[in-house]
């Protein structure tokens, strides 16, 4: 009996953790963009990797400044956005 309930016991924390392997892996499946040309200040810094309150600010005044971003590499005409920060951010970065 101890036994059987042993058994039961490691077939139930298996599946379970099998469970929470799958909802990790459709969780990482997620992937997050940001339009460029729409977002906030705040949204821009919350979003973006390596982009603090004061570079998405800069982002938004140089958008606000100059228009639109017809491109990423744009990007880096803003004081502090160099070619890594753009390249780290390549998937996320939107335009349209």
């Amino acid at each position: 009996m101890r036994t059987l309930f042993i058994t039961l016991l490691f077939a139930f924390t298996l599946s379970g953790t099998a469970a929470m392997a799958d909802s990790s892996t459709q969780v990482d499946e997620i992937q997050i963009t940001v339009n460029v040309n729409q977002a906030s200040a705040e949204e821009l810094a919350t979003l973006l990797n390596g982009i603090g309150q004061s570079k998405a600010n800069a982002i938004v005044m140089y958008r606000d400044k100059n228009g639109p971003f017809k491109s990423k590499e744009e990007l880096m005409k803003v004081k502090g956005i160099g070619n890594a920060l753009v390249a780290k951010n390549d998937a996320r970065l939107r335009l349209k």
